[in-house]
């Protein structure tokens, strides 16, 4: 048993401890084990190799059917024997739990974690204990030097002692968790044995929280969540302040919706330059994007004929009915934003230009000539029975969020269920190892542009439906740094080849409920680009930090 002077267990103790749980357990374990061998481990075996054969292209269709004949009948013999001793398994399974829920916390368990305990507490004092003697021999030592680069080498040698005493300390207390662990697996690993891996909706439940404190660590854990965790807490402090300040509660389902349909055409945005940022690129045209579908939707979508020109004519779409008129919108915007992103594609995958320079050139070429053509004028509002006819409100629900949940649905897909989106990692994680695998980076990179490009085109012609119009060469100005900080936010590496869907989803709304909430606390608009640059920054930080990690 414990020693009488402290609860740390020796190796010898804990194994007396535990052997009679293992003999009672597992004399019962061989009589299930006897019963099982001509009954489930019969039809187990015999279900696989049916399987097997029906596979195997060795043998005829008729051999394989006069196979998989007799060993059916062989199957439901296996199966008669399972049926006939099943009963008398579950009286011993339920034996052998009964066993373990009475002995095996009591007996052992709570022994071996109340001896963890001591053994944490005696690592630490050894540990103090370690750095206390090394101070004491370190100031008796330079007390005796006087030479400074002496000295200099004590300090060093000293340093890399500590530094010793700091890891054994870590690898006592690592050894003292592998022990608690592998305790507490015992059990789950005797009732597996039982079962055949049949394990309850609590079991399941108590071993993944077991398997997350095992392999939790705090460092990792800021790293990955540090950002959103004081996000949480300013969002917490905006609900609690918004009420005392503007005597209106911020936290309400009206405002949640209003959050969402903002998010909706963003999301398309986001997830667009997201496949850029996945090849460790960017995409500096989206806000220009935005004002060119914008421009040419309302143009298309314009209640009455046009009031502005574009390179001095003027548009009349009157005679088209309206749900063509609707398609051929979004059919424009996707065309325009396709063609610029597929030309900053092409430049940056030939001539291995940097995103930042190729998309630059978008930004400024299509400011120039949307400006140019339209002299920057607006063109006013669409057909008002439009955005009820695409996006309409029903009961108060915006269904212009089922787009963006259609969207994500489907580059979630891509992403992740697709060749190229295989691709898109490889390319982004090692272009070269991507290379030489055969994956054409070029194609990669060009696809990444148009799926871009596709998205943009659907995005722009949500917002004009949104907004009912307004379109501009000057709407969405700064737009691509929400895109962009929605994806860094998110957990997309600009590194390359690091980041799900999700986490897009996640950096649009932050993003999003974040402009949302300072502007209904009355937060200028030039202060909101302040928590925004910042987020942004911090973000990026913990990234650039997971990345020296991770090397």
């Amino acid at each position: 048993m414990v020693s009488e002077n402290t609860k740390i267990l020796t190796a010898e103790q804990e194994a007396k401890l535990l052997q009679p749980i293992d003999e009672y357990v597992g004399g019962i374990q061989a009589k299930i084990n006897e019963l099982r061998a001509d009954g489930t481990d019969k039809v187990i075996e015999i279900q696989n190799t049916i399987d097997g054969l029906k596979r195997d292209r060795i043998y005829t269709q008729q051999e394989k059917e006069k196979r998989i004949a007799q060993l059916r009948s062989e199957l439901d013999k296996a199966k008669a024997v399972e049926a006939q001793n099943k009963e008398l398994v579950s009286k011993l399974i339920a034996d052998a739990e009964s066993y373990l829920k009475a002995h095996y916390d009591t007996d052992y368990y709570q022994s071996v974690a109340a001896s963890c305990r001591e053994e944490k507490v005696l690592a630490e004092q050894n540990y103090r204990a370690s750095v206390e003697r090394l101070n004491k021999e370190r100031q008796e030592t330079v007390t005796k030097l006087s030479d400074p680069h002496e000295i200099k080498d004590e300090k060093y040698v000293h340093k890399n002692r500590l530094f010793d005493a700091k890891m054994k300390r870590a690898k006592d207390l690592q050894e003292v968790k592998d022990r608690q662990h592998a305790a507490f697996d015992h059990k789950y690993h005797l009732i597996d044995l039982l079962r055949m891996s049949k394990f309850t909706f609590g079991e399941s439940m108590a071993q993944k929280w077991e398997n997350y404190k095992y392999t939790f660590n705090r460092r990792d854990f800021l790293l990955k969540n540090g950002l959103y965790i004081a996000i949480v807490i300013i969002f917490i402090a905006l609900c609690i302040i918004t009420p005392i300040v503007k005597n209106m509660p911020l936290l309400t389902v009206n405002n949640v919706l209003n959050i969402l349909q903002q998010a909706s055409p963003r999301m398309f945005l986001a997830l667009g330059v997201a496949g850029l940022i996945l090849l460790a690129g960017t995409d500096l045209s989206i806000g220009r994007m935005v004002g060119m579908g914008m421009t040419a939707a309302t143009i298309i979508m314009h209640q009455g004929i046009n009031t502005g020109s574009v390179f001095g004519h003027i548009f009349d779409f009157t005679g088209v009915p309206v749900i063509g008129r609707v398609f051929l919108a979004l059919l424009v915007c996707i065309v325009l934003c396709t063609i610029f992103t597929t030309i900053a594609g092409f430049f940056t995958a030939k001539f291995k230009m940097h995103p930042f320079i190729s998309t630059m050139a978008n930004m400024l070429v299509i400011f120039g000539l949307v400006t140019y053509s339209t002299k920057g004028v607006s063109f006013g509002a669409i057909d008002s029975t439009i955005p009820s006819m695409i996006i309409p409100r029903i009961n108060n629900f915006p269904t212009i969020i089922l787009w963006a949940v259609a969207a994500v649905i489907v580059v979630w897909f891509i992403w992740n269920k697709t060749t190229f989106g295989k691709n898109l990692y490889a390319v982004g994680g090692n272009p070269e190892a991507a290379s030489v695998s055969g994956i054409s980076v070029f194609w990669v990179t060009v696809g990444a542009f148009v799926m871009a490009g596709i998205l943009y085109g659907f995005g722009s012609w949500l917002e004009c439906l949104r907004m009912f119009g307004s379109g501009s060469a000057a709407y969405g100005q700064g737009w691509e740094m929400d895109a962009i900080a929605a994806c860094v936010v998110g957990g997309i590496s600009f590194t390359g080849g690091i980041g799900k869907i999700s986490g897009v989803v996640v950096g649009v709304f932050i993003f999003t409920a974040l402009t949302y909430s300072l502007t209904t606390l009355g937060i200028d608009t030039n202060l909101q680009f302040v928590f925004s640059g910042i987020i942004i920054l911090v973000a990026v930080m913990l990234d650039c930090l997971k990345y020296v990690q991770k090397k």
